[in-house]
Protein backbone atom coordinates (compact mmCIF):
# COMPACT_ATOMS: atom_id res chain seq x y z
CA UNK A 1 0.00 0.00 0.00
CA UNK A 2 1.19 3.44 -0.68
CA UNK A 3 1.83 6.00 1.53
CA UNK A 4 -0.29 9.06 0.89
CA UNK A 5 1.73 12.49 1.52
CA UNK A 6 -0.79 15.01 3.32
CA UNK A 7 0.15 18.49 1.90
CA UNK A 8 -1.49 20.79 4.70
CA UNK A 9 -0.24 23.86 6.45
CA UNK A 10 2.00 24.00 9.38
CA UNK A 11 0.76 26.64 11.67
CA UNK A 12 3.10 28.36 13.37
CA UNK A 13 1.33 28.46 16.55
CA UNK A 14 -1.11 25.99 17.92
CA UNK A 15 -3.32 26.42 21.43
CA UNK A 16 -2.86 23.91 23.86
CA UNK A 17 -5.91 23.05 25.08
CA UNK A 18 -5.37 18.97 25.98
CA UNK A 19 -2.31 17.48 27.41
CA UNK A 20 -1.63 13.59 28.45
CA UNK A 21 0.57 13.13 30.69
CA UNK A 22 2.14 9.84 31.48
CA UNK A 23 5.61 9.66 32.90
CA UNK A 24 7.73 7.02 35.18
CA UNK A 25 10.22 9.84 36.42
CA UNK A 26 7.82 11.67 37.73
CA UNK A 27 10.65 14.74 38.67
CA UNK A 28 8.58 18.41 38.87
CA UNK A 29 5.31 16.63 37.57
CA UNK A 30 3.03 18.06 39.84
CA UNK A 31 4.20 21.43 39.17
CA UNK A 32 4.57 21.37 35.31
CA UNK A 33 0.89 19.79 35.67
CA UNK A 34 -0.39 22.82 37.89
CA UNK A 35 1.12 25.16 35.83
CA UNK A 36 -1.24 23.89 32.80
CA UNK A 37 -3.84 23.44 34.59
CA UNK A 38 -3.81 27.36 35.63
CA UNK A 39 -3.73 28.06 31.86
CA UNK A 40 -6.70 26.27 31.04
CA UNK A 41 -5.73 23.41 29.70
CA UNK A 42 -7.48 20.00 30.50
CA UNK A 43 -5.26 17.10 31.77
CA UNK A 44 -5.73 13.17 31.32
CA UNK A 45 -2.95 10.96 32.79
CA UNK A 46 -2.60 7.26 33.42
CA UNK A 47 -1.62 4.77 36.11
CA UNK A 48 0.59 6.22 38.81
CA UNK A 49 0.96 9.24 37.19
CA UNK A 50 -2.98 9.56 37.55
CA UNK A 51 -2.70 9.13 41.42
CA UNK A 52 -0.02 11.56 42.22
CA UNK A 53 -1.80 14.20 40.05
CA UNK A 54 -5.43 13.17 41.59
CA UNK A 55 -3.18 13.57 45.52
CA UNK A 56 -2.27 17.15 44.62
CA UNK A 57 -5.34 17.93 44.22
CA UNK A 58 -5.68 18.34 40.46
CA UNK A 59 -8.85 17.69 38.27
CA UNK A 60 -7.57 15.11 35.87
CA UNK A 61 -9.15 12.16 33.88
CA UNK A 62 -7.84 8.81 33.92
CA UNK A 63 -6.90 7.46 30.47
CA UNK A 64 -9.47 4.74 31.05
CA UNK A 65 -12.37 7.44 30.94
CA UNK A 66 -10.46 8.57 27.33
CA UNK A 67 -10.79 4.90 26.04
CA UNK A 68 -13.86 3.83 27.51
CA UNK A 69 -11.37 0.49 28.44
CA UNK A 70 -9.68 -0.48 31.10
CA UNK A 71 -6.15 -1.11 32.29
CA UNK A 72 -4.84 -4.81 31.38
CA UNK A 73 -2.45 -7.11 31.59
CA UNK A 74 -0.75 -5.73 34.52
CA UNK A 75 -0.14 -2.29 32.78
CA UNK A 76 0.81 -3.64 29.61
CA UNK A 77 -2.15 -2.64 28.00
CA UNK A 78 -3.03 0.92 28.70
CA UNK A 79 -2.20 3.52 25.81
CA UNK A 80 -2.67 1.41 23.26
CA UNK A 81 -5.90 2.35 21.93
CA UNK A 82 -7.38 4.89 18.84
CA UNK A 83 -8.86 7.29 21.10
CA UNK A 84 -5.44 8.12 22.00
CA UNK A 85 -3.15 7.20 18.91
CA UNK A 86 -6.04 9.28 16.97
CA UNK A 87 -6.05 12.16 19.30
CA UNK A 88 -2.36 12.07 18.71
CA UNK A 89 -1.95 11.82 15.28
CA UNK A 90 -4.68 13.62 13.66
CA UNK A 91 -3.95 16.31 10.88
CA UNK A 92 -6.23 18.97 12.65
CA UNK A 93 -6.64 20.80 9.11
CA UNK A 94 -7.76 17.90 7.19
CA UNK A 95 -11.14 17.33 6.87
CA UNK A 96 -11.26 13.26 6.65
CA UNK A 97 -8.79 13.49 9.82
CA UNK A 98 -11.49 15.70 11.49
CA UNK A 99 -14.86 13.54 10.11
CA UNK A 100 -13.14 10.20 11.38
CA UNK A 101 -12.18 12.03 14.99
CA UNK A 102 -16.11 12.98 14.90
CA UNK A 103 -17.30 10.21 13.93
CA UNK A 104 -15.25 7.58 16.76
CA UNK A 105 -15.88 10.06 19.39
CA UNK A 106 -11.72 11.24 19.56
CA UNK A 107 -10.56 14.21 20.93
CA UNK A 108 -7.20 16.21 19.75
CA UNK A 109 -4.15 15.83 22.47
CA UNK A 110 -2.15 19.22 22.23
CA UNK A 111 0.61 18.11 24.20
CA UNK A 112 2.03 14.73 25.52
CA UNK A 113 4.27 14.12 28.27
CA UNK A 114 5.99 11.40 28.75
CA UNK A 115 9.00 9.80 29.61
CA UNK A 116 10.14 6.13 29.93
CA UNK A 117 10.64 3.01 31.66
CA UNK A 118 13.99 3.23 33.01
CA UNK A 119 15.23 0.08 31.02
CA UNK A 120 19.43 1.52 31.23
CA UNK A 121 19.29 1.96 34.70
CA UNK A 122 17.77 -1.25 35.45
CA UNK A 123 20.15 -3.69 33.31
CA UNK A 124 22.88 -1.51 34.29
CA UNK A 125 22.27 -3.10 37.61
CA UNK A 126 22.63 -6.57 36.57
CA UNK A 127 18.86 -7.82 36.18
CA UNK A 128 17.94 -10.75 34.84
CA UNK A 129 16.23 -11.71 31.83
CA UNK A 130 12.58 -11.31 32.94
CA UNK A 131 13.34 -8.60 34.37
CA UNK A 132 15.03 -6.69 31.43
CA UNK A 133 11.93 -7.61 29.36
CA UNK A 134 9.39 -6.37 31.88
CA UNK A 135 11.12 -3.02 31.89
CA UNK A 136 10.60 -2.84 27.68
CA UNK A 137 8.23 0.24 27.59
CA UNK A 138 5.82 -0.23 24.57
CA UNK A 139 2.84 2.42 24.94
CA UNK A 140 5.46 5.50 26.07
CA UNK A 141 7.89 4.94 22.85
CA UNK A 142 4.64 4.24 20.78
CA UNK A 143 2.91 7.80 22.18
CA UNK A 144 6.19 9.62 21.83
CA UNK A 145 6.85 8.88 18.42
CA UNK A 146 3.08 9.44 17.34
CA UNK A 147 3.20 13.07 19.23
CA UNK A 148 6.94 13.47 17.50
CA UNK A 149 5.45 12.55 13.77
CA UNK A 150 2.59 14.87 14.64
CA UNK A 151 4.92 18.13 15.87
CA UNK A 152 2.85 20.01 13.31
CA UNK A 153 -0.11 20.04 15.81
CA UNK A 154 1.21 18.63 18.44
CA UNK A 155 4.09 19.43 21.91
CA UNK A 156 5.82 16.47 22.97
CA UNK A 157 7.79 16.69 25.84
CA UNK A 158 10.33 13.92 27.14
CA UNK A 159 12.64 15.54 29.89
CA UNK A 160 11.77 17.53 32.83
CA UNK A 161 14.41 19.72 32.37
CA UNK A 162 12.14 21.17 29.13
CA UNK A 163 8.81 22.04 31.68
CA UNK A 164 10.04 25.35 32.34
CA UNK A 165 10.43 26.52 28.68
CA UNK A 166 7.53 24.84 27.56
CA UNK A 167 5.26 27.06 30.25
CA UNK A 168 7.54 29.90 29.35
CA UNK A 169 6.60 29.65 25.52
CA UNK A 170 2.94 29.01 26.45
CA UNK A 171 2.84 32.12 28.50
CA UNK A 172 4.44 34.13 25.87
CA UNK A 173 2.19 33.14 22.77
CA UNK A 174 -1.24 33.30 24.58
CA UNK A 175 -1.11 29.67 25.62
CA UNK A 176 0.14 28.11 22.22
CA UNK A 177 2.86 26.53 21.55
CA UNK A 178 4.98 28.10 18.75
CA UNK A 179 6.33 25.41 15.39
CA UNK A 180 10.15 26.15 16.39
CA UNK A 181 9.82 24.54 19.92
CA UNK A 182 7.60 21.72 18.59
CA UNK A 183 10.11 21.18 16.30
CA UNK A 184 12.85 21.11 18.78
CA UNK A 185 11.08 18.62 21.06
CA UNK A 186 10.05 16.72 18.28
CA UNK A 187 13.85 16.16 17.36
CA UNK A 188 15.01 15.30 21.21
CA UNK A 189 12.04 12.47 21.68
CA UNK A 190 13.20 11.07 18.29
CA UNK A 191 16.73 10.99 19.20
CA UNK A 192 15.49 9.19 22.97
CA UNK A 193 13.22 6.84 21.74
CA UNK A 194 16.21 5.55 19.11
CA UNK A 195 18.39 5.97 21.93
CA UNK A 196 16.09 3.55 24.21
CA UNK A 197 15.47 1.46 21.15
CA UNK A 198 19.65 0.64 20.83
CA UNK A 199 19.92 0.08 24.64
CA UNK A 200 17.09 -2.70 24.65
CA UNK A 201 18.77 -4.42 21.06
CA UNK A 202 22.24 -4.32 22.50
CA UNK A 203 21.24 -5.92 25.98
CA UNK A 204 19.41 -8.10 24.08
CA UNK A 205 22.28 -9.34 21.92
CA UNK A 206 24.70 -9.68 25.16
CA UNK A 207 22.01 -12.11 26.29
CA UNK A 208 21.62 -14.16 23.84
CA UNK A 209 24.97 -14.13 22.44
CA UNK A 210 24.84 -12.50 19.51
CA UNK A 211 27.94 -10.93 18.71
CA UNK A 212 27.27 -9.41 15.12
CA UNK A 213 23.63 -8.67 15.46
CA UNK A 214 22.07 -8.20 11.70
CA UNK A 215 21.97 -4.44 12.91
CA UNK A 216 23.61 -2.54 15.54
CA UNK A 217 22.21 0.48 17.00
CA UNK A 218 24.16 2.87 19.30
CA UNK A 219 22.73 5.34 21.15
CA UNK A 220 23.20 7.91 24.22
CA UNK A 221 22.31 11.08 26.36
CA UNK A 222 23.82 14.45 25.97
CA UNK A 223 26.28 14.81 29.39
CA UNK A 224 27.77 18.39 27.78
CA UNK A 225 28.29 20.29 24.78
CA UNK A 226 31.89 20.88 24.19
CA UNK A 227 33.47 24.02 23.23
CA UNK A 228 35.19 22.01 20.41
CA UNK A 229 36.69 18.69 19.53
CA UNK A 230 40.10 17.49 18.64
CA UNK A 231 40.81 21.17 16.92
CA UNK A 232 38.86 24.27 17.40
CA UNK A 233 36.92 23.79 14.24
CA UNK A 234 35.54 21.07 15.28
CA UNK A 235 31.78 20.58 17.13
CA UNK A 236 31.66 17.97 19.98
CA UNK A 237 29.57 16.50 22.41
CA UNK A 238 30.09 14.14 25.13
CA UNK A 239 27.13 11.27 25.31
CA UNK A 240 26.41 8.77 27.89
CA UNK A 241 25.46 5.39 27.10
CA UNK A 242 24.50 4.93 30.66
CA UNK A 243 26.81 1.64 31.00
CA UNK A 244 27.75 0.88 34.27
CA UNK A 245 31.52 0.92 34.25
CA UNK A 246 33.45 3.25 36.53
CA UNK A 247 35.53 6.23 34.57
CA UNK A 248 35.45 9.30 33.04
CA UNK A 249 31.87 8.74 32.24
CA UNK A 250 30.47 8.18 35.64
CA UNK A 251 32.81 10.07 37.57
CA UNK A 252 32.04 12.85 39.90
CA UNK A 253 34.06 16.06 39.40
CA UNK A 254 35.35 17.31 42.31
CA UNK A 255 37.31 20.81 41.10
CA UNK A 256 38.53 22.33 38.31
CA UNK A 257 37.62 23.92 34.62
CA UNK A 258 35.25 22.03 32.24
CA UNK A 259 36.76 18.46 30.65
CA UNK A 260 37.53 19.47 26.97
CA UNK A 261 37.13 16.49 24.18
CA UNK A 262 40.47 15.41 24.31
CA UNK A 263 40.86 15.79 27.93
CA UNK A 264 37.46 13.25 28.41
CA UNK A 265 39.60 11.07 25.35
CA UNK A 266 43.01 10.85 27.29
CA UNK A 267 41.33 10.37 30.93
CA UNK A 268 39.48 7.28 29.72
CA UNK A 269 42.81 5.72 28.58
CA UNK A 270 44.16 6.71 31.84
CA UNK A 271 42.09 5.17 33.82
CA UNK A 272 41.45 1.87 31.76
CA UNK A 273 44.95 1.52 32.20
CA UNK A 274 45.30 2.01 35.65
CA UNK A 275 42.23 -0.42 36.21
CA UNK A 276 44.31 -3.80 34.92
CA UNK A 277 46.14 -2.95 38.58
CA UNK A 278 44.40 -4.82 41.50
CA UNK A 279 44.88 -2.19 44.34
CA UNK A 280 44.91 -5.01 47.17
CA UNK A 281 48.19 -6.21 45.33
CA UNK A 282 50.26 -3.13 44.52
CA UNK A 283 49.57 1.03 43.98
CA UNK A 284 49.60 1.79 40.25
CA UNK A 285 50.00 5.32 39.01
CA UNK A 286 49.66 5.53 35.09
CA UNK A 287 50.46 9.28 33.33
CA UNK A 288 48.70 9.55 29.88
CA UNK A 289 49.52 12.11 27.30
CA UNK A 290 47.21 12.38 23.72
CA UNK A 291 45.80 8.69 25.01
CA UNK A 292 49.37 6.72 25.43
CA UNK A 293 51.43 6.32 28.48
CA UNK A 294 54.02 8.27 29.39
CA UNK A 295 55.00 6.53 31.91
CA UNK A 296 53.94 3.76 33.93
CA UNK A 297 54.66 2.33 37.83
CA UNK A 298 53.56 0.22 41.00
CA UNK A 299 55.01 0.27 43.73
CA UNK A 300 54.54 0.44 47.84
CA UNK A 301 52.63 3.92 47.34
CA UNK A 302 51.22 5.73 45.01
CA UNK A 303 53.70 8.47 45.62
CA UNK A 304 56.36 6.36 44.81
CA UNK A 305 54.44 4.80 41.68
CA UNK A 306 53.89 8.12 40.98
CA UNK A 307 57.82 9.33 40.93
CA UNK A 308 58.58 6.13 39.12
CA UNK A 309 55.64 6.57 35.94
CA UNK A 310 56.88 10.52 35.98
CA UNK A 311 61.04 9.40 35.94
CA UNK A 312 60.02 7.17 32.29
CA UNK A 313 59.03 10.74 30.69
CA UNK A 314 59.17 13.79 32.35
CA UNK A 315 58.97 16.09 29.16
CA UNK A 316 55.81 14.57 28.20
CA UNK A 317 54.37 14.21 31.11
CA UNK A 318 54.36 17.88 31.84
CA UNK A 319 50.30 19.13 30.84
CA UNK A 320 49.09 14.76 30.94
CA UNK A 321 46.59 12.92 32.80
CA UNK A 322 47.44 11.46 35.79
CA UNK A 323 45.04 7.94 36.90
CA UNK A 324 45.63 6.13 40.26
CA UNK A 325 44.70 2.91 41.23
CA UNK A 326 44.16 3.55 44.99
CA UNK A 327 42.48 6.27 47.31
CA UNK A 328 44.53 9.57 45.99
CA UNK A 329 46.41 10.72 49.51
CA UNK A 330 48.32 14.00 50.59
CA UNK A 331 52.14 12.61 49.49
CA UNK A 332 50.91 11.72 45.99
CA UNK A 333 49.23 14.83 45.92
CA UNK A 334 52.11 17.02 46.89
CA UNK A 335 54.11 15.00 43.90
CA UNK A 336 51.45 15.68 41.03
CA UNK A 337 50.86 19.20 41.75
CA UNK A 338 54.55 20.08 41.29
CA UNK A 339 53.95 20.09 37.50
CA UNK A 340 51.29 21.37 35.78
CA UNK A 341 48.70 18.39 35.31
CA UNK A 342 45.66 18.61 33.00
CA UNK A 343 43.67 15.88 35.44
CA UNK A 344 43.92 13.61 38.31
CA UNK A 345 41.22 10.32 38.12
CA UNK A 346 41.54 8.28 40.84
CA UNK A 347 38.72 5.51 42.90
CA UNK A 348 38.62 8.19 45.69
CA UNK A 349 40.30 11.09 47.67
CA UNK A 350 41.31 11.75 51.12
CA UNK A 351 40.39 15.05 52.47
CA UNK A 352 44.05 16.40 52.86
CA UNK A 353 44.53 14.94 49.50
CA UNK A 354 41.61 17.25 48.19
CA UNK A 355 42.78 20.67 50.30
CA UNK A 356 46.42 20.14 48.38
CA UNK A 357 44.70 19.79 44.75
CA UNK A 358 42.43 22.71 45.74
CA UNK A 359 45.29 24.36 45.63
CA UNK A 360 45.60 24.71 41.81
CA UNK A 361 42.31 25.72 40.90
CA UNK A 362 42.27 24.88 37.13
CA UNK A 363 43.43 21.09 38.09
CA UNK A 364 40.64 18.56 37.38
CA UNK A 365 40.04 16.01 40.03
CA UNK A 366 37.45 13.23 39.25
CA UNK A 367 36.57 10.21 41.55
CA UNK A 368 34.82 7.45 39.95
CA UNK A 369 34.26 5.62 43.43
CA UNK A 370 35.93 2.31 42.14
CA UNK A 371 37.86 0.82 39.37
CA UNK A 372 37.10 -0.54 35.64
CA UNK A 373 36.82 -4.39 35.63
CA UNK A 374 39.53 -5.33 32.46
CA UNK A 375 37.62 -8.78 32.39
CA UNK A 376 34.32 -6.94 31.98
CA UNK A 377 32.75 -7.63 28.08
CA UNK A 378 31.85 -4.20 26.64
CA UNK A 379 30.81 -2.90 23.17
CA UNK A 380 33.61 -1.06 21.25
CA UNK A 381 32.32 1.17 18.43
CA UNK A 382 34.31 3.68 15.91
CA UNK A 383 32.94 5.54 12.98
CA UNK A 384 34.33 5.29 9.79
CA UNK A 385 33.06 7.25 6.32
CA UNK A 386 29.71 5.29 5.93
CA UNK A 387 29.07 2.97 9.01
CA UNK A 388 30.44 2.23 12.21
CA UNK A 389 33.32 -0.69 13.10
CA UNK A 390 32.31 -2.38 16.29
CA UNK A 391 34.17 -4.83 18.41
CA UNK A 392 33.90 -6.35 21.85
CA UNK A 393 36.39 -4.90 24.15
CA UNK A 394 40.32 -5.89 24.06
CA UNK A 395 39.31 -8.07 28.01
CA UNK A 396 42.57 -9.85 27.98
CA UNK A 397 44.60 -10.09 30.72
CA UNK A 398 47.90 -11.53 30.90
CA UNK A 399 47.45 -13.05 34.05
CA UNK A 400 44.75 -14.96 32.79
CA UNK A 401 47.38 -16.41 29.84
CA UNK A 402 49.23 -19.59 29.41
CA UNK A 403 52.46 -17.88 29.05
CA UNK A 404 55.22 -20.43 27.34
CA UNK A 405 58.75 -19.65 27.38
CA UNK A 406 60.45 -20.85 23.98
CA UNK A 407 63.78 -19.90 24.51
CA UNK A 408 66.45 -21.94 25.95
CA UNK A 409 66.80 -19.43 28.98
CA UNK A 410 63.33 -19.39 31.32
CA UNK A 411 62.62 -15.76 32.90
CA UNK A 412 63.82 -15.49 36.77
CA UNK A 413 61.02 -14.55 38.99
CA UNK A 414 61.98 -10.62 38.62
CA UNK A 415 62.15 -10.88 34.94
CA UNK A 416 59.20 -12.49 34.42
CA UNK A 417 56.84 -10.22 36.77
CA UNK A 418 58.21 -7.59 34.80
CA UNK A 419 57.28 -9.10 31.70
CA UNK A 420 53.83 -9.12 32.85
CA UNK A 421 53.32 -5.68 33.50
CA UNK A 422 55.11 -4.19 30.17
CA UNK A 423 52.77 -6.52 28.32
CA UNK A 424 50.01 -5.71 30.62
CA UNK A 425 51.25 -1.47 29.74
CA UNK A 426 51.52 -2.37 26.23
CA UNK A 427 48.18 -3.37 25.82
CA UNK A 428 46.98 0.26 26.27
CA UNK A 429 50.06 1.63 24.30
CA UNK A 430 49.20 2.61 20.20
CA UNK A 431 50.14 -0.24 17.72
CA UNK A 432 53.19 -0.55 16.98
CA UNK A 433 53.92 -0.97 21.09
CA UNK A 434 57.31 -1.70 21.96
CA UNK A 435 57.27 -1.43 26.16
CA UNK A 436 60.38 -1.48 28.26
CA UNK A 437 60.12 -2.03 31.62
CA UNK A 438 62.51 -2.31 35.07
CA UNK A 439 61.31 -3.01 38.63
CA UNK A 440 58.16 -2.48 38.21
CA UNK A 441 58.16 1.07 36.18
CA UNK A 442 58.30 1.48 32.55
CA UNK A 443 61.73 3.09 31.28
CA UNK A 444 60.46 3.74 28.06
CA UNK A 445 57.50 3.73 25.68
CA UNK A 446 57.47 3.35 21.98
CA UNK A 447 53.97 3.88 19.99
CA UNK A 448 52.27 4.47 16.76
CA UNK A 449 55.10 4.07 14.77
CA UNK A 450 54.60 2.34 11.65
CA UNK A 451 57.95 0.03 12.09
CA UNK A 452 57.94 -1.85 15.35
CA UNK A 453 61.77 -1.48 14.86
CA UNK A 454 61.14 2.00 15.10
CA UNK A 455 59.21 2.09 18.11
CA UNK A 456 61.87 0.23 19.57
CA UNK A 457 64.54 2.63 18.88
CA UNK A 458 61.92 5.53 19.94
CA UNK A 459 61.61 3.54 23.21
CA UNK A 460 65.02 3.15 23.96
CA UNK A 461 65.60 6.47 22.72
CA UNK A 462 63.28 7.86 25.48
CA UNK A 463 64.60 5.49 28.18
CA UNK A 464 68.11 7.37 27.39
CA UNK A 465 67.17 11.02 27.85
CA UNK A 466 65.00 9.57 31.07
CA UNK A 467 68.08 8.65 32.17
CA UNK A 468 70.00 11.94 31.59
CA UNK A 469 67.37 13.98 33.31
CA UNK A 470 67.46 11.66 36.11
CA UNK A 471 71.39 11.68 36.21
CA UNK A 472 71.58 7.85 36.63
CA UNK A 473 75.19 7.20 36.09
CA UNK A 474 73.65 4.00 33.79
CA UNK A 475 70.66 3.84 31.59
CA UNK A 476 67.14 2.91 32.81
CA UNK A 477 67.09 0.02 30.18
CA UNK A 478 69.81 -1.92 31.11
CA UNK A 479 68.90 -5.39 32.26
CA UNK A 480 65.14 -4.35 31.58
CA UNK A 481 62.24 -6.65 30.05
CA UNK A 482 60.86 -5.44 26.60
CA UNK A 483 57.19 -6.38 25.37
CA UNK A 484 55.56 -6.03 22.32
CA UNK A 485 51.96 -6.09 21.39
CA UNK A 486 52.62 -7.89 18.52
CA UNK A 487 54.37 -11.00 17.10
CA UNK A 488 58.19 -9.53 16.04
CA UNK A 489 57.90 -10.18 11.91
CA UNK A 490 61.47 -10.05 11.60
CA UNK A 491 64.28 -10.30 14.30
CA UNK A 492 65.60 -6.79 13.62
CA UNK A 493 63.46 -5.67 16.81
CA UNK A 494 64.21 -8.15 19.24
CA UNK A 495 67.89 -7.46 18.34
CA UNK A 496 67.21 -3.75 18.45
CA UNK A 497 65.99 -3.82 22.31
CA UNK A 498 68.67 -6.32 23.35
CA UNK A 499 71.13 -3.48 21.89
CA UNK A 500 69.28 -0.95 24.61
CA UNK A 501 69.93 -3.65 27.51
CA UNK A 502 66.94 -5.88 27.74
CA UNK A 503 67.19 -9.52 28.62
CA UNK A 504 64.13 -10.88 28.58
CA UNK A 505 60.85 -10.09 26.25
CA UNK A 506 57.12 -10.84 25.81
CA UNK A 507 55.30 -10.87 22.48
CA UNK A 508 52.39 -12.63 21.01
CA UNK A 509 54.16 -14.91 18.69
CA UNK A 510 52.57 -16.37 15.61
CA UNK A 511 54.95 -14.64 12.71
CA UNK A 512 55.88 -17.03 10.20
CA UNK A 513 59.33 -16.61 11.34
CA UNK A 514 59.09 -17.54 15.00
CA UNK A 515 61.59 -19.82 14.98
CA UNK A 516 64.03 -17.25 13.82
CA UNK A 517 63.12 -14.99 16.40
CA UNK A 518 63.64 -17.11 18.85
CA UNK A 519 67.13 -18.01 17.52
CA UNK A 520 68.38 -14.83 17.61
CA UNK A 521 67.04 -14.46 21.27
CA UNK A 522 68.70 -17.41 22.22
CA UNK A 523 71.99 -16.31 20.61
CA UNK A 524 71.38 -13.19 22.30
CA UNK A 525 71.07 -14.77 25.32
CA UNK A 526 67.59 -13.47 25.95
CA UNK A 527 64.51 -15.09 28.02
CA UNK A 528 60.88 -15.31 25.77
CA UNK A 529 57.75 -15.42 26.84
CA UNK A 530 55.02 -15.81 23.89
CA UNK A 531 51.75 -14.89 24.90
CA UNK A 532 49.36 -16.16 22.19
CA UNK A 533 47.22 -12.98 22.08
CA UNK A 534 47.73 -9.95 20.46
CA UNK A 535 46.90 -6.14 21.51
CA UNK A 536 46.63 -3.99 18.77
CA UNK A 537 45.45 -0.79 19.55
CA UNK A 538 44.36 1.65 16.50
Amino acid sequence: MAIVSKSVPVPPLVPVKRALLSVFDKTGLIDFAKALADRGVELVSTGGSYKALKDAGLTVLDISEVTGFPEIMDGRVKTLHPAVHGGLLSIRDDADHQKAMADHGITGIDLFCGNLYPFEDVVAKGADYATGIENIDIGGPAMTRAAAKNHAYVTVVTDPADYEEVIAELDKNGGQSPIELRKKLALKAFARTAAYDAAVSNWMADQLGEETPAYRAVGGKLAEVMRYGENPHQTAGFYKTGEDRPGVATARQIQGKTLSYNNINDTDAAFELVSEFDPARTAAVAIIKHANPCGVAEAATLKDAYELALRCDPVSAFGGIVALNKTLDAAAAEEIVKIFTEVIIAPDADEAAQEIIASKKNLRLLLTGGLADPRAKGLFVKSVAGGLLAQSRDNGVVDDLDLKVVTKRSPSDRELADLKFAFRVAKHVKSNAIVYARDGATVGVGAGQMSRVDSARIAARKALDATETAGLAEPLTKGCVVASDAFFPFADGLLSAAEAGATAVIQPGGSMRDDEVIAAADEAGLAMVLTGMRHFRH
